[in-house]
Order: C-alpha cells, then sequence, then structure tokens
C-alpha cells in the first residue's frame, strides 16, 4: 500500500477534522501515519485505526514553537518514507511542501481556515506578513487545496488562480453516545442549560460578551467547553460579575463526551464578529455539532452560518454583540415552545443532510485526482 503522512501543529486527540482526513486517505488505499503534537496538558490519545505521532516541544506558543515545529516536522517528513503529504493549514505547509518537491511525491493542502486573515494576526501585522509569505509562496506553486466552504475557496481562487475544492467539516451521521446526566455532571437540573463549545474560544468571537450575559440570565447555566486564548479572561470575568454558579469551564475532551454534554443544552451558540476575513467567512466546527445533537442555535450575521441556519431555520440571530441583546435572543430562543418544537424537527432533517458520508466525497474525489 501507498504510505501517507498528515501532519497537523493542532493537537491530535480533539481535531476531528484532521481524523477525517485521515480515514479517507485509507479509504484511497493509504496507509496513514498522523503527526501533531502533545502538549503538557493534552489528554491522552485514544486508539485510532492508522498510527499517530504526537512530538513533544520545548515552547508551546509563540515564534519558537512555530520554528521548532517546522523543523522538526521537517525532519521527520524527509526520514519517514511517503507517497502522499497531507498538509493541514498554513503553519504546516513549508516542510511538507519541501520535502514533496524533494521526495518528488503528492502533497495536498487542507486549509481549515483563512488564516493569514485571523484577528490574532490581523492585530500583529509584523507577525501577519510573515505568515502572508509563507502563503503568497506555496499556494501557487501548489496549483490546487482544499478548504472549508465556498466563501474562503473564491478568495484563494481570486488571489491565485489555483484550484480549490470544498469540503465541509461536517462530522458524520452516527448513533450519538447517550446524552450525560446533569447530576452526574455537576450541572443545575433547575435551570436552561446553555453551550458554547470550540477548540478556538479566542478574541473577537463573542464569548466576552455571553459571559456577560449570563449575569443578566439568572434561570440559565452555561457550559463553555474547549480551548482557547480568552479562557482565561472569562474565567476572571465570571468572578468578578459574581456568577460562578451560572457557568461552568469544560477542557477539551473527545469528541463523544462532549457531544454528550452539548445534546443537554437548549441553546448552542455560536457568536463570531465581522471584524476580518476569516471570521466573516467562517463555518465553524460547533455548529455541525450543533445541528448532529439537535441543538437550536443562536448565532451572529456571518455569510456562511447564516446560509445553512436559514435554510433550515435552526435559530435566531443576535443583532449586536452587547450582553443585553444576546440575553435577550436567549429568552426569546426559549420563550416559544411551539417554535421551539420546530426547530427540533429542522434539527433532524439537517442532520440528515449535512453529515459527514454525503460530504466525504468531495474529499475522496480530491485525493484520487491525478
Amino acid at each position: 500500500m501507498k504510505n501517507a503522512i498528515v501532519s497537523v501543529i493542532n493537537d491530535l486527540v480533539t481535531d476531528q477534522r484532521v481524523h477525517k482526513n485521515c480515514m479517507a486517505l485509507q479509504k484511497s488505499g493509504y496507509t496513514v501515519l498522523l503527526v501533531g503534537r502533545r502538549q503538557r496538558k493534552s489528554p491522552p490519545m485514544e486508539e485510532r485505526p492508522y498510527r499517530t505521532h504526537r512530538m513533544k516541544l520545548l515552547f508551546e506558543k509563540g515564534p519558537l514553537f512555530y520554528a521548532e515545529y517546522n523543523i522538526r516536522l521537517f525532519f521527520f517528513l524527509l526520514f519517514h518514507r511517503a507517497d502522499m503529504l497531507f498538509s493541514n493549514d498554513i503553519d504546516t505547509v513549508l516542510p511538507n511542501w519541501f520535502v514533496s518537491r524533494l521526495k518528488r511525491c503528492k502533497m495536498i493542502l487542507d486549509s481549515h481556515e483563512y488564516f493569514t486573515e485571523t484577528p490574532e494576526l490581523v492585530n500583529r501585522p509584523r507577525v501577519q506578513r510573515v505568515w502572508k509569505r509563507i502563503e503568497e509562496f506555496a499556494v501557487p506553486r501548489l496549483g490546487r487545496l482544499i478548504t472549508v466552504n465556498e466563501s474562503i475557496a473564491e478568495l484563494f481562487r481570486d488571489k491565485y488562480g489555483v484550484q480549490v475544492a470544498v469540503v465541509r467539516n461536517i462530522p458524520a451521521r452516527r448513533a450519538l453516545p447517550p446524552a450525560g446526566d446533569r447530576a452526574q455532571l455537576g450541572l443545575p437540573t433547575d435551570k436552561h442549560l446553555l453551550v458554547l463549545q470550540g477548540s478556538g474560544i479566542n478574541i473577537q468571537r463573542g464569548a466576552e460578551e455571553l459571559v456577560q450575559a449570563m449575569a443578566l440570565l439568572d434561570d440559565c447555566h452555561l457550559m463553555i467547553i474547549g480551548g482557547g486564548d480568552v479562557l482565561p479572561i472569562l474565567k476572571e470575568m465570571v468572578q468578578t460579575l459574581h456568577i460562578p454558579d451560572r457557568v461552568t469551564f469544560l477542557p477539551r475532551m473527545p469528541y463523544a463526551q462532549m457531544m454528550a454534554h452539548t445534546q443537554l443544552a437548549e441553546v448552542g451558540f455560536t457568536l463570531d464578529k465581522d471584524t476580518n476575513l476569516n471570521y466573516r467567512f467562517s463555518l465553524p466546527n460547533k455548529l455541525f455539532d450543533y445541528i448532529q445533537a439537535g441543538v437550536p442555535i443562536v448565532a451572529s450575521h456571518l455569510v456562511e452560518i447564516e446560509k445553512i441556519i436559514r435554510q433550515y431555520d435552526l435559530g435566531l440571530f443576535i443583532d449586536e454583540h452587547t450582553p443585553e441583546c444576546i440575553a435577550r435572543t436567549v429568552r426569546e430562543a426559549l420563550a416559544d415552545e411551539g417554535r421551539r418544537r420546530q426547530w427540533k424537527e429542522n434539527l433532524k432533517q439537517a442532520a440528515a443532510e449535512l453529515c459527514w458520508e454525503n460530504e466525504e466525497q468531495n474529499l475522496l474525489d480530491f485525493i484520487q485526482e491525478k
């Protein structure tokens, strides 16, 4: 069989898109080795139907982290046999590109977001220029790539004249784990349960205003599941607002465990702000997780998210990012029992259609192209 090495800078445990890429490569006849990093607080790796390798790095953030990871990845790829290199995002593209040229093997780039326009880079123009140069060097030379929605695909096509396939990050249609027990999970049984989840709960994603809104929602409790750079700020806000009984912070966790929590919620949030191109055209994983879990959605007005919520009628939108508006929209979502029942029916239809079993063929076709 042919060998494929898949590389990603994220923690391997929680990145479901990378796992789906690996499974698609296996279906296409490749033996897969997934390479990523192991952080000090990484949960243990569950058994996978392919090999994995987690690099322990000296640095966990900042320029030294990126430099160390890319250098080590370059030598790892160089000294392991591969017929295909599969790079996830621009932050792994350089070692993959150079090794693919040295070994004359096939390479695929999967851009999970419009990386060079993330707020973490937009607010740091010098760092952004470095990543833009990497993108401008690599993407035209690849000639084709994968990304997560049509809006981002158009940006790449217009800027670089490359072929772009759209593979949305949609979870598989599978039997959900049983919903958790609130009492056993330490969650209140007498309040409306809300959820915000994600591996990138970062700045400008509406989480701060959502936590502030919880001070206005005394009959609600918010689960925040995942990780991100804004979490320390959120935890401090909870203490400052004196609402520790209204917000529970849960760490990154395996998908089945996360979905057992998410199914308990009556509302799920995706509140990214239109402050940069990456967020404007985002289509976050959590949107599809809420759909599969049957959870109505409160969202901000962003192009790709709004298309899906309006197409299937799955929830409501906030008009502005203020605690008062978020709280008002939550109350509206919880108030109408008939509308909530209709959303639940609509979510079943959306879950049946927006599933990986339908989406995967786009990826398989791309992998199998010569």
